[in-house]
């Protein structure tokens, strides 16, 4: 913690070391400059140093305020500020009271939850065990709360939701369903039914009422998000008052900000900054590894991903350790499967595939596409170092003597509309994206990517989805576990991704602001201090 004076020395001598190699590293890289760096805070935001007020800036700014129809972690990170899912989570990543004070199985297929009395929206009408049904309902059911959700599959087997005779909320299930607690404790935010079934959904996505513990006092689409603390939040009202969450994809712009005094919290700073940040007598550095993986994805039914030779050439074509050495700056470590170390499921014999090119060429000719030209598609400013690793990964694959590759930069918003729109014919051959788990378990990044219906399948094998399937009705944690092991196995040897890396946190923080970084990726100001 910043509040530690011999950890800090240590830690900032660290990222300096850090920084200053990283520098070197990415000399000639394209990416982020200096130059570009924007007017900041010139926008409206007259807060002058006031003390209850903090500024975030983010990668993305949020395309939508419905908590329901979205897939983004930046969006999320809006959203959470005034919205909450059922359960809260323990610093190991285990459920906890939050919304749900009581769970039980009740069969195989029903699973109850106890609701908080005692808790108010936004607009003061009370929390009632209907607006928790009627939130999974709307995740599930496309029929109800004016929406097809694009988060269905994250609440994968449950069929409904009702409140008992008792005022319990009954969850029913399509089966045996060990992931129906874990799922709620990660997605599908709570809301108020009278409210969404009186709004139009084009209000919905402009507007917030939420439990949590900042309401919305105003939203300009692209520019900023403003919350004000809410006073009769269940937990107890917020330290910060104020809160503004505004983007930019440029990093440059986000760090400058930071040093300049202009902004509290800038996330996704790249390693050759945290030394930099951490020099400065006014800022530092958080990170944390977090449970986001980058990935490849090449869709399995256009030529040449149809062939496993071919994909398995992408990824012998790529020297990863050298993309994390001197892109990353040791801040990233190499995948061999969908999901990370950590989670339940994870299978530690597979190792991530060693740099071989000669191989790569090799199985591009046995794939019978030599001479393939592809292109890589890429969410501009997105993540850690997305573009160099983008960069990096294209020049490796177009060094192959029989294989040609370019880089397609577009925008993040674009680029999750077509995955997420539940046709796999709009999405992109070959693209980079990250996926975030935040349940810690691997089925969460198995099935929806792997199973074919879901919103944003690339790749179905019919005895991959039958692992993924089993595993998810398996109550049995020792049989469930076995088969997601074997799951990342065959995923591994099909080269259903080109694997990339677990990416890491690192945010820079103004010295005023106590804050330590969780692997959520979640800047929740709920939890930070002023000192």
């Amino acid at each position: 913690m910043p509040s530690d004076t011999e950890e800090r020395i240590s830690r900032r001598n660290y990222l300096q070391f850090a920084g200053a190699a990283a520098a070197v590293g990415l000399a000639g890289c394209a990416g982020d400059d200096v130059d570009d760096l924007e007017n900041g805070d010139d926008d409206g935001d007259d807060v002058d140093d006031e003390e209850s007020h903090i500024h975030i800036t983010q990668t993305q700014n949020p395309n939508t305020l419905d908590p329901h129809d979205h897939r983004e972690t930046t969006t999320d990170n809006v959203i959470l500020q005034a919205y909450e899912f059922h359960f809260t989570r323990d610093l190991d990543g285990n459920l906890a009271e939050g919304l749900v004070t009581d769970w039980e199985i009740v069969d195989d297929d029903r699973y109850q939850l106890e609701i908080r009395e005692g808790v108010s929206f936004h607009n003061g009408d009370e929390m009632v065990p209907g607006d928790s049904a009627f939130s999974i309902n709307r995740v599930v059911d496309p029929d109800v709360g004016n929406l097809e959700s694009p988060q269905r599959d994250q609440l994968a087997g449950v069929e409904s939701a009702e409140v008992t005779d008792d005022g319990h909320v009954l969850v029913h299930t399509d089966g045996p369903n060990p992931m129906t607690f874990t799922n709620l404790g990660s997605y599908c935010p709570v809301v108020q039914e009278d409210w969404i079934m009186s709004h139009e959904p084009e209000e919905v996505a402009e507007d917030m009422n939420g439990t949590g513990p900042y309401q919305l006092e105003e939203f300009v689409d692209g520019e900023h998000t403003d919350f004000v603390a809410f006073p009769d939040y269940w937990q107890g009202a917020a330290e910060i008052d104020t809160l503004r969450i505004d983007a930019s994809t440029e990093s440059s712009t986000r760090i400058n900000s930071l040093r300049a005094g202009e902004i509290d919290v800038a996330t996704a700073v790249p390693p050759s900054d945290a030394g930099a940040i951490e020099a400065d007598d006014d800022t530092y550095i958080q990170d944390a590894p977090s449970t986001r993986i980058l990935m490849l994805p090449m869709r399995y039914d256009v030529e040449p991903f149809t062939s496993q030779e071919f994909r398995q050439a992408m990824n012998y074509a790529i020297d990863f350790d050298s993309i994390i050495e001197n892109v990353l700056s040791g801040f990233g470590d190499a995948t061999a499967q969908p999901t990370l170390e950590g989670y339940f499921g994870h299978n530690p014999d597979l190792d991530p595939y060693p740099y071989d090119p000669e191989r790569a060429e090799e199985l591009v000719e046995e794939s019978g596409f030599a001479g393939a030209e592809i292109e890589l598609v890429v969410p501009a400013g997105r993540y850690l170092q997305s573009d160099e690793i983008a960069q990096a990964c294209v020049g490796y694959i177009d060094d192959l003597d029989n294989v040609s590759c370019e880089i397609d930069l577009t925008d993040f918003g674009e680029l999750a509309g077509v995955l997420l729109d539940g046709d796999i014919e709009s999405t992109p051959p070959f693209f980079l994206i990250g996926w975030g788990n935040t349940t810690f378990d691997a089925e969460n990044n198995l099935l929806p990517w792997l199973t074919e219906g879901t919103s944003q399948y690339t790749f179905v094998d019919e005895e991959l989805e039958d692992l993924i399937l089993s595993a998810n009705s398996e109550v049995d944690p020792d049989e469930r576990e076995q088969l997601l092991m074997e799951a990342g196995a065959r995923a591994h040897d099909l080269a259903v991704f080109v694997f990339l890396n677990r990416e890491y946190l690192i945010y820079g923080l103004n010295e005023r602001v106590e804050w330590e970084a969780t692997p959520d990726e979640y800047t929740r100001a709920y939890e930070m201090s002023l000192r």
